[in-house]
């Protein structure tokens, strides 16, 4: 049976988050395909991790017989995060942008799974690992617009889980979401309903050739 991990880090709920909109349409139609698989879901806003600390960092680079009881507890927490990663045949994270970057609520998470040696360089435990990151902007960052180098959110995720897991990373980009609520962008509003369109429809084709392919 197949295991999809879905992560969810937007602040708004339900139908106020375009982003939750895209990977909750996403998970829908991998059900459809894996009726009798596993879905694993954090809500990372919602039930945020606590960031990082010394004794969670240390722990990782630590002889596990001489890590004190705070140091073990963090590293349990560590593990028990980058094993529902590992263990997953496939990921879809929802990253909408905030202030030019991903929310403080991923990055924690990524601050947690990232231990070298395991999920890190050629022998990591998540190359080649497919991760479809829904990535949602209240304005344009596409090339050729003005904000184009102020989009820290594709390029740090590939950085990261591209290149530094060897992950298998495609993006969805519902952008103009901030047109329907803001009067200056009003004539935006049809570019945003077509954008909108477009991710939920790329979530479903993507999620079925994904379901396929692994099913294979």
């Amino acid at each position: 049976m197949a295991t999809l991990l879905h992560l969810d880090s937007s602040l708004s709920a339900g139908d106020g988050s375009a982003s939750r909109a895209v990977t909750t349409t996403f998970r829908k139609a991998w059900e459809e395909q894996h009726p009798d698989g596993t879905v694993i879901y954090r809500d990372l806003a919602a039930s945020p991790l606590p960031h990082l600390d010394a004794p969670g960092f240390t722990a990782a680079f630590g002889d596990p017989a001489d890590l004190s009881p705070e140091q073990q507890a963090a590293l349990a927490r560590r593990i028990e995060l980058v094993e529902e990663l590992e263990n997953a045949d496939a990921v879809v994270i929802g990253a909408p942008m905030y202030n030019f970057t991903i929310p403080s609520t991923l990055k924690a998470w990524l601050d947690h799974v990232i231990i070298m040696g395991r999920v890190t360089g050629e022998e990591s435990s998540l190359k080649g690992k497919p991760v479809t990151i829904v990535t949602s902007r209240g304005g344009s960052y596409a090339p050729g617009t003005p904000r184009e180098g102020f989009d820290y959110v594709q390029n740090y995720l590939e950085a990261v889980l591209g290149t530094m897991f060897g992950m298998e990373v495609d993006f969805i980009v519902p952008e103009l979401t901030a047109a329907p609520t803001n009067p200056a962008m009003a004539e935006l509003v049809p570019l945003y309903e077509a954008s909108r369109e477009k991710a939920l429809h790329e979530a479903v084709t993507k999620a079925k050739a994904l379901a396929e392919r692994l099913a294979a």
